[in-house]
Protein backbone atom coordinates (compact mmCIF):
# COMPACT_ATOMS: atom_id res chain seq x y z
CA UNK A 1 0.00 0.00 0.00
CA UNK A 2 1.66 3.11 -0.72
CA UNK A 3 1.14 6.53 1.34
CA UNK A 4 -1.42 8.09 -0.78
CA UNK A 5 -3.14 5.13 -0.54
CA UNK A 6 -3.06 4.72 2.98
CA UNK A 7 -4.03 8.59 3.33
CA UNK A 8 -7.18 7.56 1.92
CA UNK A 9 -7.68 4.97 3.53
CA UNK A 10 -7.14 6.61 7.15
CA UNK A 11 -9.74 9.64 5.50
CA UNK A 12 -12.31 7.06 4.79
CA UNK A 13 -12.15 5.72 8.11
CA UNK A 14 -12.71 9.54 9.39
CA UNK A 15 -15.60 9.84 7.14
CA UNK A 16 -17.32 6.57 8.05
CA UNK A 17 -16.76 8.04 12.02
CA UNK A 18 -17.92 11.19 11.46
CA UNK A 19 -21.49 9.04 10.36
CA UNK A 20 -22.30 8.66 13.63
CA UNK A 21 -21.75 12.16 14.58
CA UNK A 22 -24.53 13.45 12.22
CA UNK A 23 -26.88 10.63 13.10
CA UNK A 24 -26.34 11.51 16.53
CA UNK A 25 -27.25 15.09 16.00
CA UNK A 26 -29.78 14.56 13.29
CA UNK A 27 -31.92 12.28 14.35
CA UNK A 28 -33.75 14.03 17.37
CA UNK A 29 -35.39 16.28 14.79
CA UNK A 30 -35.82 13.64 11.47
CA UNK A 31 -36.53 10.96 13.27
CA UNK A 32 -34.54 7.31 12.29
CA UNK A 33 -36.88 6.28 9.70
CA UNK A 34 -36.83 9.79 7.81
CA UNK A 35 -33.05 10.30 8.40
CA UNK A 36 -31.87 7.23 7.26
CA UNK A 37 -34.56 7.60 4.19
CA UNK A 38 -32.90 10.76 3.22
CA UNK A 39 -29.55 9.28 3.40
CA UNK A 40 -30.34 6.30 1.78
CA UNK A 41 -32.45 8.24 -1.21
CA UNK A 42 -29.19 10.93 -1.51
CA UNK A 43 -26.49 8.32 -2.08
CA UNK A 44 -28.49 6.02 -4.82
CA UNK A 45 -29.18 9.25 -6.52
CA UNK A 46 -25.60 10.13 -6.44
CA UNK A 47 -24.56 6.64 -7.22
CA UNK A 48 -26.87 6.18 -10.08
CA UNK A 49 -24.78 7.77 -13.09
CA UNK A 50 -21.64 4.96 -12.31
CA UNK A 51 -24.69 2.25 -12.97
CA UNK A 52 -25.72 3.42 -16.24
CA UNK A 53 -24.78 0.89 -17.95
CA UNK A 54 -25.81 -2.17 -20.00
CA UNK A 55 -23.78 -4.47 -17.41
CA UNK A 56 -24.51 -2.71 -14.23
CA UNK A 57 -28.17 -2.60 -15.59
CA UNK A 58 -28.29 -6.40 -16.65
CA UNK A 59 -27.00 -7.44 -13.12
CA UNK A 60 -29.29 -5.40 -11.25
CA UNK A 61 -32.14 -6.77 -12.92
CA UNK A 62 -30.49 -10.21 -13.03
CA UNK A 63 -30.48 -10.48 -9.20
CA UNK A 64 -33.17 -7.98 -8.20
CA UNK A 65 -34.17 -10.26 -5.29
CA UNK A 66 -31.22 -10.82 -4.03
CA UNK A 67 -30.07 -7.23 -4.11
CA UNK A 68 -33.70 -6.10 -2.78
CA UNK A 69 -32.45 -8.57 0.37
CA UNK A 70 -28.79 -6.62 0.99
CA UNK A 71 -30.87 -3.65 0.44
CA UNK A 72 -32.95 -3.85 3.85
CA UNK A 73 -30.03 -5.86 5.96
CA UNK A 74 -27.29 -4.24 5.01
CA UNK A 75 -28.47 -0.26 4.32
CA UNK A 76 -32.56 -0.03 5.52
CA UNK A 77 -32.91 -1.84 8.86
CA UNK A 78 -29.23 -1.75 10.51
CA UNK A 79 -28.93 2.03 9.10
CA UNK A 80 -32.19 2.61 11.02
CA UNK A 81 -31.44 0.32 14.55
CA UNK A 82 -27.84 2.66 14.80
CA UNK A 83 -30.26 5.91 13.97
CA UNK A 84 -32.63 4.70 16.91
CA UNK A 85 -29.93 3.92 19.35
CA UNK A 86 -27.60 7.40 18.45
CA UNK A 87 -30.89 8.78 20.21
CA UNK A 88 -30.02 7.39 23.65
CA UNK A 89 -25.90 6.64 23.71
CA UNK A 90 -22.63 8.37 22.77
CA UNK A 91 -21.83 8.20 18.99
CA UNK A 92 -18.07 7.06 19.99
CA UNK A 93 -20.08 4.01 21.61
CA UNK A 94 -21.84 3.08 18.95
CA UNK A 95 -18.74 3.07 16.62
CA UNK A 96 -17.18 0.81 18.57
CA UNK A 97 -20.16 -1.41 18.79
CA UNK A 98 -20.19 -1.49 15.01
CA UNK A 99 -16.67 -3.09 14.89
CA UNK A 100 -18.58 -5.91 16.06
CA UNK A 101 -19.41 -6.76 12.53
CA UNK A 102 -17.31 -9.52 11.72
CA UNK A 103 -17.22 -11.27 14.61
CA UNK A 104 -20.89 -11.94 13.94
CA UNK A 105 -20.33 -12.41 10.13
CA UNK A 106 -17.64 -15.42 11.68
CA UNK A 107 -20.36 -16.55 13.73
CA UNK A 108 -22.66 -16.48 11.10
CA UNK A 109 -20.56 -18.21 7.91
CA UNK A 110 -19.81 -20.89 10.84
CA UNK A 111 -23.48 -21.60 11.39
CA UNK A 112 -24.50 -20.94 8.03
CA UNK A 113 -21.78 -21.31 5.67
CA UNK A 114 -20.06 -24.34 7.60
CA UNK A 115 -17.33 -22.32 7.36
CA UNK A 116 -13.99 -23.27 9.39
CA UNK A 117 -13.33 -21.42 12.30
CA UNK A 118 -10.11 -21.60 14.33
CA UNK A 119 -9.39 -21.85 17.83
CA UNK A 120 -8.16 -18.50 17.88
CA UNK A 121 -11.16 -16.84 16.02
CA UNK A 122 -13.66 -18.67 18.85
CA UNK A 123 -11.69 -16.67 21.99
CA UNK A 124 -12.00 -13.79 20.05
CA UNK A 125 -15.72 -14.04 19.53
CA UNK A 126 -15.87 -14.62 23.31
CA UNK A 127 -13.51 -11.92 24.29
CA UNK A 128 -15.45 -9.56 22.08
CA UNK A 129 -18.68 -10.19 23.51
CA UNK A 130 -17.26 -9.75 27.09
CA UNK A 131 -16.09 -6.40 26.02
CA UNK A 132 -19.50 -5.84 24.05
CA UNK A 133 -21.58 -6.58 27.95
CA UNK A 134 -18.74 -4.79 30.00
CA UNK A 135 -19.25 -1.56 27.63
CA UNK A 136 -22.53 -1.67 27.97
CA UNK A 137 -22.72 -2.16 31.68
CA UNK A 138 -20.50 0.62 31.65
CA UNK A 139 -22.94 2.58 29.26
CA UNK A 140 -25.70 1.64 31.24
CA UNK A 141 -24.21 2.97 34.52
CA UNK A 142 -22.70 6.19 33.16
CA UNK A 143 -26.16 7.37 31.78
CA UNK A 144 -29.36 4.84 33.20
CA UNK A 145 -30.71 0.98 31.77
CA UNK A 146 -32.35 2.21 29.18
CA UNK A 147 -29.38 2.35 27.00
CA UNK A 148 -30.23 -1.71 27.36
CA UNK A 149 -32.59 -1.40 24.39
CA UNK A 150 -30.36 0.54 21.73
CA UNK A 151 -27.62 -1.44 22.70
CA UNK A 152 -29.40 -4.39 21.58
CA UNK A 153 -30.47 -2.77 18.66
CA UNK A 154 -26.95 -1.97 17.49
CA UNK A 155 -26.12 -5.49 18.04
CA UNK A 156 -29.03 -6.89 16.00
CA UNK A 157 -27.58 -4.08 13.24
CA UNK A 158 -24.03 -5.59 13.02
CA UNK A 159 -26.26 -9.35 13.33
CA UNK A 160 -27.55 -8.31 9.94
CA UNK A 161 -24.50 -6.87 8.38
CA UNK A 162 -22.63 -10.12 9.14
CA UNK A 163 -25.61 -11.99 7.46
CA UNK A 164 -25.88 -9.19 4.80
CA UNK A 165 -22.07 -10.56 3.94
CA UNK A 166 -22.67 -14.22 4.22
CA UNK A 167 -25.42 -13.71 1.61
CA UNK A 168 -23.77 -11.57 -0.96
CA UNK A 169 -21.03 -14.43 -0.70
CA UNK A 170 -23.45 -17.04 -1.09
CA UNK A 171 -25.86 -15.50 -3.90
CA UNK A 172 -24.41 -12.41 -5.42
CA UNK A 173 -20.94 -13.14 -6.20
CA UNK A 174 -21.61 -12.43 -9.44
CA UNK A 175 -22.71 -8.60 -9.37
CA UNK A 176 -20.32 -6.02 -9.98
CA UNK A 177 -19.21 -4.07 -6.22
CA UNK A 178 -20.52 -0.63 -7.88
CA UNK A 179 -23.66 -1.92 -9.16
CA UNK A 180 -24.53 -3.96 -5.95
CA UNK A 181 -23.92 -0.85 -3.83
CA UNK A 182 -26.41 1.47 -5.52
CA UNK A 183 -28.63 -1.42 -6.44
CA UNK A 184 -29.04 -2.22 -2.45
CA UNK A 185 -29.42 1.94 -1.47
CA UNK A 186 -32.06 1.86 -4.42
CA UNK A 187 -33.77 -1.06 -2.90
CA UNK A 188 -33.37 0.19 0.47
CA UNK A 189 -34.90 3.82 -0.27
CA UNK A 190 -37.82 2.43 -2.08
CA UNK A 191 -38.45 -0.19 0.96
CA UNK A 192 -37.75 2.78 3.54
CA UNK A 193 -40.09 5.54 1.51
CA UNK A 194 -44.09 4.19 2.14
CA UNK A 195 -42.53 3.77 5.90
CA UNK A 196 -41.21 7.41 5.60
CA UNK A 197 -45.17 9.09 4.87
CA UNK A 198 -45.67 7.22 8.67
CA UNK A 199 -42.74 8.81 10.27
CA UNK A 200 -42.42 12.33 8.46
CA UNK A 201 -41.05 14.78 11.25
CA UNK A 202 -44.22 16.78 12.27
CA UNK A 203 -42.35 20.26 12.40
CA UNK A 204 -39.36 21.26 9.89
CA UNK A 205 -35.91 20.17 11.08
CA UNK A 206 -33.72 23.02 11.21
CA UNK A 207 -31.24 23.90 8.65
CA UNK A 208 -28.16 22.47 10.78
CA UNK A 209 -29.71 19.02 10.49
CA UNK A 210 -30.64 19.15 6.63
CA UNK A 211 -26.97 20.12 6.79
CA UNK A 212 -26.44 16.74 8.74
CA UNK A 213 -28.59 14.58 6.38
CA UNK A 214 -27.22 15.41 3.23
CA UNK A 215 -23.85 15.04 4.71
CA UNK A 216 -24.76 11.23 5.49
CA UNK A 217 -26.05 10.77 1.72
CA UNK A 218 -23.45 12.62 0.07
CA UNK A 219 -20.31 12.44 2.14
CA UNK A 220 -20.34 9.60 4.21
CA UNK A 221 -22.52 7.21 1.66
CA UNK A 222 -22.05 8.05 -2.18
CA UNK A 223 -18.31 9.41 -1.68
CA UNK A 224 -17.51 6.75 0.92
CA UNK A 225 -18.78 4.06 -1.42
CA UNK A 226 -16.77 5.43 -3.89
CA UNK A 227 -13.63 5.76 -1.95
CA UNK A 228 -13.62 2.29 -0.73
CA UNK A 229 -14.19 0.68 -4.02
CA UNK A 230 -11.57 2.49 -5.54
CA UNK A 231 -9.35 1.32 -3.00
CA UNK A 232 -10.78 -2.33 -3.40
CA UNK A 233 -9.67 -2.11 -7.12
CA UNK A 234 -6.08 -0.71 -6.28
CA UNK A 235 -4.89 -1.91 -2.70
CA UNK A 236 -7.33 -5.40 -3.08
CA UNK A 237 -10.73 -6.26 -0.40
CA UNK A 238 -7.88 -7.07 2.97
CA UNK A 239 -6.38 -4.04 2.89
CA UNK A 240 -9.24 -1.96 2.26
CA UNK A 241 -11.12 -3.62 4.71
CA UNK A 242 -8.88 -2.52 7.40
CA UNK A 243 -10.59 0.58 7.37
CA UNK A 244 -13.09 -1.09 9.58
CA UNK A 245 -10.72 -1.08 12.19
CA UNK A 246 -10.13 2.58 12.21
CA UNK A 247 -13.73 3.70 12.51
CA UNK A 248 -14.09 3.42 16.06
CA UNK A 249 -10.88 5.33 16.93
CA UNK A 250 -12.24 8.06 14.86
CA UNK A 251 -15.91 7.38 16.05
CA UNK A 252 -14.27 8.01 19.80
CA UNK A 253 -12.02 11.10 19.05
CA UNK A 254 -15.34 12.76 16.83
CA UNK A 255 -17.49 12.09 19.72
CA UNK A 256 -14.79 13.50 22.42
CA UNK A 257 -14.19 16.60 20.22
CA UNK A 258 -17.50 17.67 18.82
CA UNK A 259 -19.99 16.36 21.09
CA UNK A 260 -18.19 16.76 24.86
CA UNK A 261 -18.69 12.71 24.92
CA UNK A 262 -16.59 10.94 27.49
CA UNK A 263 -15.38 7.56 27.88
CA UNK A 264 -14.93 5.98 31.74
CA UNK A 265 -12.20 3.77 32.09
CA UNK A 266 -14.44 0.41 32.25
CA UNK A 267 -15.64 1.98 28.94
CA UNK A 268 -12.07 1.90 27.62
CA UNK A 269 -11.71 -1.51 28.95
CA UNK A 270 -15.03 -2.65 27.18
CA UNK A 271 -13.73 -0.97 24.04
CA UNK A 272 -10.41 -2.53 24.01
CA UNK A 273 -11.69 -6.04 24.44
CA UNK A 274 -13.87 -5.26 21.47
CA UNK A 275 -11.29 -4.33 19.67
CA UNK A 276 -8.80 -7.23 20.26
CA UNK A 277 -11.99 -9.83 19.94
CA UNK A 278 -12.14 -8.05 16.32
CA UNK A 279 -8.39 -8.22 15.35
CA UNK A 280 -8.64 -12.17 16.62
CA UNK A 281 -11.78 -13.38 14.81
CA UNK A 282 -10.49 -11.49 11.43
CA UNK A 283 -7.36 -13.11 11.86
CA UNK A 284 -5.32 -9.57 11.59
CA UNK A 285 -3.54 -10.35 14.85
CA UNK A 286 -2.35 -13.75 13.44
CA UNK A 287 -0.65 -12.33 10.64
CA UNK A 288 0.94 -9.93 12.13
CA UNK A 289 2.50 -12.21 15.02
CA UNK A 290 3.59 -14.78 11.71
CA UNK A 291 5.04 -11.99 9.75
CA UNK A 292 6.57 -10.48 12.86
CA UNK A 293 7.77 -14.11 13.15
CA UNK A 294 9.24 -14.52 9.80
CA UNK A 295 11.10 -11.37 10.23
CA UNK A 296 12.66 -12.01 13.21
CA UNK A 297 13.40 -15.81 12.50
CA UNK A 298 17.34 -15.53 11.19
CA UNK A 299 18.33 -16.41 7.66
CA UNK A 300 19.56 -20.00 7.20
Amino acid sequence: MQLRDFIELVLLASIWGAAFIFTRTATPEFGPISLITMRAGIASLILLPFVCNRNAISQITQHWRGILIVGLTNTAIPFCLFSYSLLHIGAGYASVMNATAPMFGALIGWLWLKQRISSVAVFGLLIGFIGVAVLSAAQAAAFDSISILPTLATLSATALYGYAGCFTKQHLSAVGPMALAAGSLFAATLCLLPLNIWFMPSTLPSSSSWIDAIALGALCTALAYLMYFRLIAKVGPSNALTVAYLIPAFGIMWGIVLLNETLTPSMWVGVMLVICGVLLVTGVATRVIARHRLKAKPAA
